[in-house]
């Protein structure tokens, strides 16, 4: 019997695929049918075994570099992507910045940064990738978000700003091309357990006090994310569009039972 994959002939687009979220989601992706093309900064090693990868499973897999700091360049970076590889049917973006500090210490260029990357870089990709997938009656994008947009800390307050600034943009962009059978989400992350996070999550009492505030008990995994995202880029998810959908185990609403003192719910 022939197994169906839903996004068998499509292409898609990863920015950050070489961070534990984005190489989820592409192996999801590609578990799917849809041959992929990996964007990475600064990472090639990691990047080029995920290709190996995900080629051994028998699918068509390219790999491009891009500085999105860089934000004059992005745009540049979308029309080169399409004439090396070809139509671009899906978009996830993953590469973000994020850079812990005080409030009261965010200066201009610490913010610019985080606009460039976490804003800038969608609507550039978007201004050239989004209007060839109107034009051909079909796409996706789905950006990746987090729960902080809603549930800010003041030590995350430029990343905070930009996923929130984020949302806006894809909700704008998503009304516009709705009905050209383009669908433009955002998936958001809670707390997710991944490379960068170990040695934070290797500590007991962290760990404990993350998996206290999640009504699903415990942190999530990017395979979490990566199935909400492959959801959304499938044609079951056609009337799904310019939505937030939090990934977060139900942290955000609100602590789990018990996590508060004396046990409030």
């Amino acid at each position: 019997m022939s197994v169906t994959l839903p996004l068998a002939g499509r292409r898609a687009l990863l920015t950050g695929g070489n961070s534990d979220i984005g190489a989820a989601i592409a192996r999801r992706l590609a578990g799917d049918g849809a041959d992929i093309v990996l964007h990475h900064f600064a990472d090639a090693q990691t990047t080029l075994a995920l290709a190996d990868e995900l080629q051994a499973s028998g699918r068509s897999v390219g790999v491009v570099e891009a500085n999105f700091l860089a934000a004059d360049s992005v745009a540049d970076f979308a029309r080169d992507m399409l004439a090396g590889h070809g139509a671009i049917d899906i978009l996830v973006c993953c590469a973000a910045v994020e850079v812990r500090r005080p409030w009261q210490d965010v200066e201009p260029k610490h913010l610019q940064e985080h606009l460039a990357v976490n804003v800038g870089a969608f609507l550039s990709l978007a201004s050239v990738l989004v209007p060839p997938m109107a034009e051909r009656g079909w796409g996706r994008v789905v950006a990746i978000g987090s729960v902080m947009a809603a549930r800010p800390r003041a030590e995350t307050v430029a990343y905070a700003a930009t996923k929130a600034a984020l949302l806006t943009a894809v909700q704008a962009v998503a009304r516009d091309v709705a009905g050209n059978g383009v669908t433009i989400n955002v998936v958001s992350p809670g707390a997710i357990e991944t490379g960068p996070s170990a040695e934070r999550y290797a500590d007991p009492a962290f760990r404990a006090a993350v998996t206290a505030k999640i009504p699903a008990a415990r942190p999530g995994l990017p395979d979490d994310i990566a199935g909400p995202v492959a959801f959304l880029c499938s044609d079951a998810a056609a009337y799904v569009t310019g939505i937030n959908l939090p990934v977060d185990g139900g942290w955000t609403i609100g602590d789990a039972p018990g996590a508060l003192p004396g046990g409030a719910a």
